[in-house]
């Protein structure tokens, strides 16, 4: 840190990344007052490249029902031969909606965007200053980075293995409907189109939906692996599946390519940039989710920023702030039992995956919705996770319970995370 330095034009607050999460943040920062600025290498306007679903009380819980595409009722996973009804509404985002909403927003609160790369960022005791890779100065009083699971600027330590959701989905026609009609599947994990040889591999599901008016979503999935199963064969995977039950591609209007990773280590919570979204490890650990946290926690963010820049506090002491506000002592406890859940399904086979998620979903509706959008309590999430251990199988309780010693760390910092 440095002594004050002059500046002539200093924003409040500047955001890297014109995604979900840059944009979502950029408008909650600017709804409080505040003198938000924008850096990204793409126009905000840029159109998001990957389909985002939700749980439909998540966003009516938030009064944001009508940023829905599609809705279905008739939603379902497939474990072996056993089919589960979930009785739980799952939507489509409209992604265009959602993304011009939080434009206008950003609008309406002067947020000014500059199209660049951040080079390099250097703090004073009053402000942080960006350079772009094409020389351009940009200074504010605190720098959020919302810029992706690569961020330009948030630190963290290295992690090996790092275990990636990957998908390979087709948007289009098909010879017959590949799913029920108006139906969706959360997880097909059915598996009767592989050899034997290739059920040993690791398993991968089927996430479907029906779009209507004769047009699907299908998409073959890997949870978590490490390292991340190939596009390809996800692609051979998808196509054999289909061909199985006597579907043809007939026309494709869209293909998505998907991956992320599921485990990033948590950042370094004392450094003086604050990271939002991917970049702070927000996706959920254990089922890849993040959306609904951003519309939650993007509030709470902004909350704490905009109080600590009403105290004229230096860049450190408002990352701390914003840091402290994100990852609370109860949100890192969880993010570390996440990440011991993950931790057991990546050594999982196909017979102990449906064992699992066959007990899952037999939890309440209330635990396991909740366990998925991140929204239980410590003890609640604790309650659940003991509930599904006495509901699954002897076989599936051997491998939590060899977990709980090779995790241990994992385990240990759930209990103990400041």
């Amino acid at each position: 840190m440095g002594e004050p330095v002059e500046h002539r034009d200093v924003a409040d607050a500047l955001v890297i990344g014109t995604g979900p999460a840059g944009l979502s943040i950029a408008a909650e920062l600017g709804s409080r007052g505040l003198q938000v600025i924008g850096l990204s290498p793409a126009e905000p306007t840029a159109a998001w490249p990957n389909t985002y679903g939700i749980w439909c009380d998540e966003l009516e819980s938030l009064l944001l029902a009508d940023m829905l595409g599609h809705r279905w009722s008739d939603c379902m996973v497939y474990m072996g031969s056993t089919a589960t009804a979930l009785n739980r509404d799952y939507g489509l985002i409209d992604k265009t909606k959602l993304q011009t909403y939080f434009l206008h927003r950003c609008d309406r609160h002067s947020v000014v965007w500059h199209q660049g790369t951040a080079a390099q960022i250097n703090h004073s005791s009053d402000v942080s200053c960006i350079t772009t890779q094409d020389g351009k100065q940009l200074t504010a009083r605190i720098v959020v980075d919302a810029s992706g699971h690569r961020p330009a600027l948030v630190q963290r330590p290295p992690l090996a293995n790092v275990a990636y959701q990957a998908a390979y989905g087709i948007v289009g026609r098909f010879s017959k409907p590949p799913i029920r009609p108006q139906q969706f599947v959360l997880m097909d994990y059915r598996a009767d189109h592989l050899t034997a040889d290739e059920r040993a591999q690791p398993p991968t599901f089927l996430y479907a939906m029906d779009l209507g008016d004769g047009v699907y979503f299908v998409e073959e999935t890997s949870l978590a692996h490490s390292p991340a199963i190939a596009f390809e064969e996800l692609e051979r995977r998808l196509r054999q599946r289909l061909a199985h039950s006597g579907v043809e591609v007939t026309e494709v209007h869209h293909i998505e390519r998907c991956l992320f990773p599921m485990n990033l280590p948590m950042p370094f919570l004392d450094q003086p940039v604050v990271g939002f979204g991917g970049a702070a490890s927000m996706v959920h650990p254990a089922s890849g989710y993040m959306v609904g946290s951003l519309l939650r926690r993007g509030p709470i963010l902004a909350e704490a920023i905009a109080q600590a820049l009403n105290g004229a506090s230096s860049p450190q002491q408002t990352a701390r702030a914003a840091w402290q506000a994100l990852w609370s002592p109860e949100r890192l406890r969880k993010y570390y039992l996440y990440r011991f859940g993950l931790s057991n399904l990546l050594t999982f086979d196909e017979p102990q995956l449906h064992d699992f998620f066959h007990a899952f979903f037999q939890l309440s509706k209330p635990q396991w919705s909740g366990f998925l959008a991140d929204t239980l309590t410590m003890p609640e999430l604790m309650l659940a996770m003991i509930t599904l251990f006495g509901k699954t199988t002897n076989d599936v309780r051997q491998e939590l319970l060899k977990a709980s010693w090779s995790d241990r760390k994992l385990l240990w910092r759930s209990l103990l995370a400041q």
